[in-house]
């Protein structure tokens, strides 16, 4: 059965009602770090189920919901989130051997705030950062990514485009 996932990061405590209808149209939300406040969290543990792991804004409370690296097989593919993970031939020194000896089909990191979707053909994986949806931070638009899981594959891509960073909606 396919599972149709939200992917975001960076909130930085900002979430509003245009994320959530979003949410809504999922069957999981998973937020990459950054999350910055519990009531993001809230709010779309209210909508979706939600997978999540802390990242270097995020204090005690968080971290103690959440841990800094997320692993798990969900529809046939193994999943790696973490909020700073670097990206293909660019791995944080963090986890750059363990992503070498036990690569996961799907990477995942935020941090950087820039949208990035690609293949590494050496330890053939995909790696996905969803970029920022937060309002505050260096990033010049909001971007989220949504696509399918289904019996092993990655499918049905599409990045979720909020336009520019200082244009706020109801929260």
């Amino acid at each position: 059965m396919s599972k149709a996932i939200l992917l975001l990061s960076d909130t930085h405590g900002y979430i509003d009602d245009r994320i959530l209808e979003w949410a809504s149209k999922a069957d999981e939300v998973w937020h990459a770090g950054d999350i910055g406040d519990q009531k993001v969290t809230d709010a779309l543990l209210a909508v979706k189920p939600l997978r999540a792991v802390y990242g270097n804004i995020d204090g005690h409370l968080l971290r103690s919901e959440f841990p800094l690296h997320n692993r798990f097989t969900l529809e046939g593919v193994d999943v790696w989130i973490t909020h700073i993970g670097g990206y293909p031939h660019r791995y944080s020194k963090d986890i750059k051997e363990e992503i070498k000896k036990n690569p996961p089909k799907l990477f995942i990191s935020g941090h950087s705030h820039i949208l990035k979707v690609m293949n590494d053909k050496q330890l053939k994986l995909l790696h996905m950062n969803p970029g920022a949806v937060g309002v505050q931070g260096f990033h010049q638009k909001r971007t989220m990514l949504k696509f399918n899981l289904d019996q092993g594959t990655i499918k049905d891509l599409e990045v979720i485009d909020f336009g520019k960073r200082g244009e706020k909606t109801s929260s």
